[in-house]
């Protein structure tokens, strides 16, 4: 067995670190996130799954305060191992282990090196993402890579399904890299900073719908941050309307070019269609802020859009 220490969070840090669980290895710590208030948590917890294995958990602000170093360099880890916990670790900390630190990131790096991976891949219209496990060094996302999973993304995925798929890919990857990780034979591959693309957190109000864009552009911004994320919005009597899933038609998208936001048919069933600044979106689920969320064509007879109104701000 290795000493190991795991940081970890999300659905991806549940499943990797069950894996470990599973395979008895010597998990001296968790070091995991307390859950934020404002989050939707819709993914299991990793703090209950090592406590309910008896295993030690720490929870720091700041992993890399000099008190927190302290406790880690007590445990003597040969190896620390990240998967989707969410703060920078410090060279300090790093380089406790002998064997340093290992990180699995939800991307092919190093595209989409930073924060928020899958909601930015959804957003940008990208038909293929992945993970990888990189060695970890002080600039994020940065160090030699072990391994990588490519992930499709196809045209009708959400984040949500999006990050199953990684998931899945994930576990897959780990299980195959760990024995050469332990043996000490796991490959080093140089990143090409040339080709490396960073992006930030990204917040509510990023959802904002501007028609002006693309119907294309509209659409993945829909798709990257419906549930359980807070979700695309454009503006309706000075309120929010969020837009919780739309309809990809290529047909209708490079066709008309009305006044953005301009709502173009309302179809029950089938949605409302909006003009954009290229093409139409058939938008089939919205909310109006602090009422029920409802079939789109619903939505707007409730509220009085009709065919002619403008929607924005």
């Amino acid at each position: 067995m290795m000493r190991v220490v795991v940081f970890a969070y999300h659905e991806i840090g549940y499943e990797c670190l069950k894996a470990l669980m599973d395979w008895e290895e010597d998990i001296a710590a968790v070091v995991t996130h307390e859950d934020d208030p404002d989050e939707e948590v819709w993914f299991r917890s990793v703090a209950g799954l090592a406590r309910s294995h008896g295993l030690s958990v720490h929870q720091p602000r700041n992993p890399n305060a000099p008190v927190f170093v302290q406790i880690m360099r007590r445990l003597s880890p040969e190896l620390i191992l990240s998967f989707y916990y969410r703060n920078l670790l410090g060279k300090e900390l790093l380089s406790i282990p002998r064997l340093g630190g290992i990180n699995l990131h939800g991307s092919l790096l190093p595209k989409y090196r930073g924060r928020n991976p899958v909601n930015w891949a959804l957003v940008n219209g990208e038909t293929e993402t992945g993970v990888t496990l990189h060695y970890m060094v002080e600039k994020a996302d940065a160090g030699d890579i072990l391994a990588q999973r490519a992930v499709p993304i196809d045209i009708t995925d959400t984040a949500l399904s999006l990050f199953r798929k990684l998931t899945a890919a994930a576990l897959d990857l780990f299980t195959a890299t760990y024995p050469m990780i332990r043996e000490g034979r796991a490959p080093r591959i140089r990143q090409d900073a040339g080709l490396a693309t960073k992006f930030t957190g990204r917040k509510p109000e990023d959802g904002w719908v501007r028609w002006e864009m693309p119907a294309f552009s509209s659409y993945n911004l829909i798709r990257a941050v419906t549930h359980p994320y807070p979700g695309a919005f454009t503006f309706w009597r000075g309120k929010k309307l969020f837009l919780w899933e739309a309809a990809w038609d290529p047909e209708a998208a490079a066709g008309n070019r009305g006044l953005p936001g301009r709502v173009e048919a309302v179809d029950r069933g089938k949605g409302v269609i909006v003009a954009t600044g290229e093409g139409t979106l058939r938008v089939t689920r919205m909310q109006y802020q602090g009422r029920e969320e409802m079939d789109a064509a619903l939505a707007v007879e409730e509220l009085g859009i009709r065919v002619g109104s403008l929607l924005g701000s």
